[in-house]
């Protein structure tokens, strides 16, 4: 597609394979009435989108929704939009946003009162986690508040399982860091248990992880191909290099689309507070049967969850993780609540100065 996109009547044949369905239809009738085209961001440019259309794969100019005040409004890769086909220099440009079922939020890397958009309506959240070294339970653990949190169900991959010496001992581990959810472990570099994991996943998949925990060679097995680029790991410490270098969307051959995102060094929560209390299921129950209902699990009597830590059946590292995220995400939540307690400020501030002059105005005219 190049240029202008030429309109055409909805067969769902192309837009089908990328998650395009009757509801989505029928939000975006008026849309259509007004002369766009549906359209699913694949990947996201410096201002241009790679975008897919009934008519097939094209770029278009982000436009208006290129530099939003809050870095959230901006396209990201899984984005619904309408496209109007002739934009002002010929090339094809993003005239709405569909309304995201799911939204995969962090903190921004400034670390300010914004949240980032990771990937939008996603089904699924496979996060990838290394079996050598040993899994990281904290960063999984922040992984998965972040997944329960957009909407979408989270799945934990254990990679490289070829490479293990107790893979199962690791995925004991790991299980009981992550209640409710399925986890599933593979080697993609052999082919083995690929099939398992590909029966778990569904609709839009987006992968996530820190670099070298080898989500792209995940990604290529479930797509059959090497689409995507990978890299080679340290030894020394099993870190890798960023070889994914922005966020792509690619369909999978059994049905639904892939997102591969870069590694994530850092992944600060951003209102995970719904996320947080799913993430750690097992402590939220366990804090049903204190003595008190603000039991804050720090020595206060009656306390089920010191309780199980001191019985062994709840791990110190799990309530240090969950008291932390807690902290975290009070934070964030504070930034958040200052930044829009000073937008309102500011509204009423505009407010009153246009009073004024108003009342200056008819003052003079008097």
């Amino acid at each position: 597609m190049k240029g202008s996109i030429p309109l055409s009547s909805f067969d769902g044949s192309v837009l089908s394979a990328y998650g395009w369905d009757e509801t989505l239809e029928n939000v975006f009738l008026p849309h259509r009435a007004a002369g766009l085209v549906p359209a699913r961001v694949t990947a996201v440019d410096r201002g241009l989108c790679d975008v897919v259309t009934e008519s097939g794969p094209g770029r278009a100019a982000a436009g208006a929704f290129g530099s939003p005040a809050d870095p959230a409004q901006a396209p990201c890769t899984g984005d619904w939009a309408a496209l109007r086909p002739d934009g002002p220099d010929g090339r094809p440009v993003l005239a709405a946003l569909l309304p995201r079922r799911t939204a995969s939020v962090r903190s921004s890397a400034a670390r300010d009162s914004h949240g980032q958009v990771l990937a939008a309506n996603v089904d699924t959240v496979a996060i990838a986690v290394p079996l050598v070294p040993d899994p990281g339970l904290g960063r999984l653990e922040r992984l998965l508040a972040l997944a329960w949190e957009s909407g979408a169900r989270p799945v934990v991959v254990l990679t490289k399982a070829d490479r293990a010496a107790s893979a199962g001992e690791a995925e004991a581990d790991v299980a009981a860091a992550a209640p409710g959810v399925d986890v599933v472990a593979c080697s993609a570099a052999t082919g083995d248990d690929v099939d398992v994991v590909a029966a778990v996943l569904s609709g839009t998949v987006v992968l996530v992880g820190p670099s070298g925990a080898g989500k792209s060679t995940l990604g290529n097995a479930l797509l059959g191909s090497d689409a995507l680029a990978t890299g080679a790991v340290r030894e020394s410490d099993g870190k890798g290099r960023h070889t994914t270098v922005r966020r792509e969307l690619l369909p999978l051959p059994g049905g639904g689309v892939l997102i591969d995102t870069p590694g994530l060094r850092g992944v600060g929560l951003f209102e995970a507070g719904d996320g947080l209390r799913r993430a750690f299921a097992d402590i939220e129950e366990l804090a049903e049967g204190c003595r008190f209902g603000d039991c804050a699990h720090a020595g206060e009597p009656g306390c089920a969850v010191l309780a199980a830590v001191a019985g062994g059946s709840l791990p110190q590292r799990r309530l240090d993780s969950y008291r932390k995220l807690l902290r975290e995400n009070a934070w964030i939540a504070s930034r958040t609540d200052a930044r829009l307690r000073a937008e309102q400020r500011d509204k009423w501030k505009a407010v009153s100065r246009w009073q004024r002059q108003m009342y200056k105005e008819r003052g003079r005219g008097r």
